[in-house]
């Protein structure tokens, strides 16, 4: 299944590697993707800009899952940017912030395993195809990780949110 990439899919790999590097260390750093920082930033943009140049591959014919993966993705990044700068949610922005930019972090372990491992080793790749079992192993355990990872996150942002009420409650 092996395949060459085109100039287009080695510029989509390119804006996915960024975007991912760009994401584990803001998330490793910051606890928490979010355009406030220069991270998240680069994170957003280079996650639009692989959406944007996935919606232009067309390995397999037509629009395909992998096309709607990059719609739901971009939906996801407006509603998450939608919910930290512009607090389209409330006091609920918060929390919709995060699951948001954690999910679309998420996100890009699908077609990063599918197309990383239906690749490599040279010659022998991991798996044989988005139909792979492997393949929805290796999804299900990043799953796992997006859940622990957005606990820990939201138990953090309501913590922060208590600490601060209490402190606009004392200095009354």
């Amino acid at each position: 299944m092996a395949s060459t990439l085109t100039l287009l899919g080695l510029v989509h790999t390119l804006l996915s590697v960024i975007a991912i590097v760009a994401g584990a260390l803001t998330l490793w750093r910051q606890g928490l993707i979010q355009w406030a920082n220069r991270g998240g930033q680069l994170y957003v943009v280079m996650t639009a800009l692989s959406c944007l140049t996935g919606l232009l591959i067309f390995r397999h014919g037509g629009f395909g899952p992998p096309h709607a993966l990059a719609l739901i993705t971009l939906i996801t990044l407006a509603v998450g940017l939608g919910a930290e700068r512009r607090r389209w949610f409330g006091a609920w922005s918060g929390y919709v912030a995060i699951v948001a930019m954690s999910t679309t972090f998420f996100f890009h372990s699908i077609p990063g395993f599918n197309e990383t491992f239906t690749r490599l080793p040279l010659g022998a790749p991991w798996l044989s195809g988005p139909d792979d079992p492997l393949l929805g192993k290796l999804v299900g355990g990043a799953f796992v990780l997006l859940l622990i990872g957005l606990t820990l996150q939201l138990r953090r942002l309501r913590a922060r949110l208590r600490l601060g009420a209490a402190l606009r409650g004392a200095a009354v």
